[in-house]
């Protein structure tokens, strides 16, 4: 029996408001262990969801190459860039940075057994041919290569011409 219920028993005891709480506290405590066992924890594994048909985008610009690959609703599994990977200055742009990045991400992916890829490729950059022929000697199928480089139909207006 607790001594606050003692003391509701038996009014002519007096008992002190620090050994309440302690009592209290104790019960606290007792009903926190008794609800949380340890063999009752469970631990769930998180299993990474398996994806077969993925699209790889590669851009290529003159001073970088970025490539990322998403499932087939648009979802990032990973990504990679050459300066992500250290190259800086114009070693970013080459056809041998562009591999790495690809070798790179396809480490990250492997988890989520990508086998075929839709290629789209973007950019006027050097490791265009280089990232394409990567992502074949990594493993993956490559079903389709789209070249989705943005082309201006006489877009802006051309600067005037200089007067000298």
């Amino acid at each position: 029996m607790s001594k606050a219920v003692e003391q509701k028993n038996n009014p002519d005891k007096t008992v002190n408001d620090a050994e309440v709480l302690e009592v209290e506290k104790k019960i606290a405590d007792k009903i926190v262990n008794e609800a949380i066992k340890p063999e009752e924890k469970k631990k769930f594994k998180k299993s990474k969801r398996q994806i077969s048909k993925g699209r790889a985008t590669i851009r290529c610009s003159y001073n970088n190459t970025i490539v990322n690959i998403a499932d087939s609703s648009g979802a990032i599994l990973g990504w990679c860039s050459s300066g992500l990977l250290g190259f800086k200055g114009a070693k970013k742009a080459t056809p041998y940075a562009a591999t790495q990045v690809v070798a790179n991400i396809a480490e990250k992916v492997k988890k989520y057994g990508v086998k075929e890829l839709e290629v789209f490729v973007r950019g006027v950059g050097s490791g265009r041919e280089a990232s394409i022929r990567a992502l074949a000697n990594n493993g993956f199928e490559v079903i389709m290569i789209k070249d989705t480089t943005p082309i201006p139909h006489n877009g802006c207006r051309a600067k005037k011409p200089r007067r000298v």
